[in-house]
């Protein structure tokens, strides 16, 4: 094999690409980079056995081949290198990489043993604005589960009828459940998308004014975006069901400003920094709402004003939960909507617009 290529079009490629390299595993082939060099193109996949990108950039092909190189060594080598064009050829030593005057050899492993993807996926589709599905992703993977205990929950449901689409997360702690709208589909899909997948196609995203198609097909689904494929396995099995968990009547509901609620939060948790709960205290009042927090640095006590509706209330939470759901509801005013110090309360836009979050209390601190 033997090309040349732009190492700044190699570079920005392997950045994406090499997002789907596996890290710490026995097979070695998962932390490759599959370079096939053919017609004047060159394409790069990696695949850690769930998530798999693949790119093609164009080169001058002199000879055709392919190898697998280890992922993050040649993506961070090619990221230091100048713009100019670099040229590659395998030799009895490995991949040799001539830049300049200078040369590196990388050592390489066979293609056999790399994994194969199925790009044929399109049983089943939906089309999304960009900017929708965007939004959809910052506001909720950051409520999905981080450990393997439950591993369902380390995804969002997908849930389309219609052209009527509910993505839910949850983690145990707290719950996002959003809804937005697509421009079209075929039909009724059901899925449980991993939020590592949804956080890389998100990113691949450039174009907010344009329309991303997901296509699913036997537990797997794919994007195209430019000349970048995405491919991952979904998760299987039951997701719960964020209507037979979230309250519907209340007894005490709170408008709030965001940005003041916002602003108060953030100075609480300086204080309570590194701490196991992160815990603040809400103490809901007819003239304000009285948040407080504490740790060996010192406490804090501000006041946000409010307009209370129900009973007064005092109710202890994790300051991260809190301030992370406050932040991704684009809305000047809050509801906050509670019935007790140990229920699971809401947060939401004071005019709907299709975001709720349900976090759970700390008991036994308020």
């Amino acid at each position: 094999m033997k090309f040349i290529c732009e190492g700044l079009d190699l570079s920005e490629a392997l950045l994406k690409v090499s997002k789907a390299c596996a890290n710490k595993t026995t097979v070695s082939v998962l932390e490759c980079i599959k370079i096939s060099a053919f017609n004047d193109c060159l394409t790069l996949l990696a695949s850690d056995g769930e998530l798999a990108i693949e790119k093609k950039i164009k080169a001058d092909v002199l000879e055709e081949g392919e190898v697998c190189v280890h992922g993050k060594t040649f993506t961070d080598f090619i990221n230091k290198l100048s713009g100019a064009s670099v040229s590659f050829n395998t030799t009895e030593s490995g991949l040799e990489i001539n830049y300049g005057e200078n040369s590196t050899s990388l050592q390489v492993l066979p293609t056999d043993d790399f994994p194969k993807i199925n790009f044929d996926i399109n049983e089943n589709h939906f089309v999304i604005k960009n900017k929708v599905f965007k939004e959809l992703i910052s506001g909720s993977i950051f409520c999905c589960a981080q450990d393997d205990s439950r591993p369902i929950l380390k995804g969002c449901l997908f849930n389309i009828v219609g052209q009527s689409l509910t993505v839910t997360a949850l983690d145990g702690f707290r719950m996002a459940v959003l809804e937005r709208s697509t421009v079209s589909g075929s039909g009724s899909i059901k899925i449980v998308c991993p939020a590592r997948t949804l956080s890389e196609i998100s990113k691949m995203i450039e174009n907010d004014d344009g329309e991303l198609t997901v296509f699913v097909q036997n537990g797997m689904m794919m994007v195209k975006i430019e000349n970048t494929v995405l491919t991952s396995r979904l998760y299987q099995g039951e997701f719960i069901n964020y209507k037979n968990i979230t309250p519907t009547e209340f007894t005490t509901e709170a408008i709030v400003s965001k940005e003041e609620l916002c602003e108060s939060v953030e100075r609480a948790g300086i204080l309570i920094r590194g701490d196991k709960n992160s815990l603040v205290i809400f103490d809901i009042k007819n003239d304000g709402i009285k948040i407080t927090s504490a740790s060996e640095l010192g406490n804090v006590l501000e006041k946000v004003k409010c307009n209370l509706k129900g009973k007064e209330l005092k109710i202890a939470m994790n300051a991260k939960y809190i301030l992370e759901s406050v932040k991704a509801i684009d809305s000047s005013e809050l509801k906050l909507s509670f019935n007790s110090a140990i229920s699971p309360f809401t947060v939401t836009a004071t005019e709907q617009n299709g975001s709720l979050y349900l976090i759970l209390p700390v008991r036994g601190n308020s």
